[in-house]
């Protein structure tokens, strides 16, 4: 007798051990928590949107295309459902748990997210230079005027110009964060 309900606790406890045994690199548990969901009758596709959701907030930049295998998962899950879509998830759940991790983009967008709902004072406004300037009169009034467009100065190397609000000073939503996959790299 398999102890699970979709619509109550069971269900949000399996899918919260799924996803923590996939964090802590765990692949068996991830394939048994898998396993015990979609034989109770868990839709395949709600698992799928969960691991897709994992992808980018545990792993992230750590392994780039666990995003695209997650998603891959959940279209596959919608091709040829089940049965046949569970060993798709036991792969990615898999790959999932495998993976190097990195919460560094998750907790810089966090970051972001707080600053934007948290800040004193008006809004600060799109700089000039990064304004669409789809008419005579944005032109006029200096919309895109200065942009630099990085594609054309390939050549030239990096192109320096601001692209946050002067009103932000300096702000840097990787600060601290102890897993930046990308200045690791860079």
């Amino acid at each position: 007798h398999l102890l699970y309900d979709r619509a109550g606790e069971e269900h949000f406890n399996c899918i919260s051990a799924l996803h923590k045994s996939m964090r802590g690199g765990d692949a068996n548990a991830s394939l048994y928590w898998l396993a015990r969901m979609l034989c109770a009758g868990e839709d395949p596709l709600y698992v799928a949107r969960r691991v897709i959701r994992f992808a980018s907030e545990d792993i992230g930049l750590a392994e780039p295309s666990a995003l695209s295998q997650a998603v891959a998962a959940f279209q596959a899950c919608q091709f040829i459902g089940m049965p046949e879509c569970a060993v798709v998830l036991a792969q990615a759940v898999v790959f999932m748990a495998r993976s190097p991790k990195s919460i560094s983009v998750y907790s810089a967008y966090e970051r972001a997210k707080r600053l934007v709902l948290h800040y004193e004072g008006n809004t600060p406004p799109v700089p000039l230079h990064l304004r669409n300037a789809p008419t005579r009169l944005t032109r006029e009034l200096g919309y895109g005027r200065g942009y630099q467009y990085n594609p054309a100065l390939a050549h030239v190397g990096p192109v320096v110009q601001r692209y946050i609000p002067e009103a932000l000073g300096d702000v840097d939503f990787f600060a601290d964060v102890e897993d930046d996959w990308y200045s690791k790299r860079h």
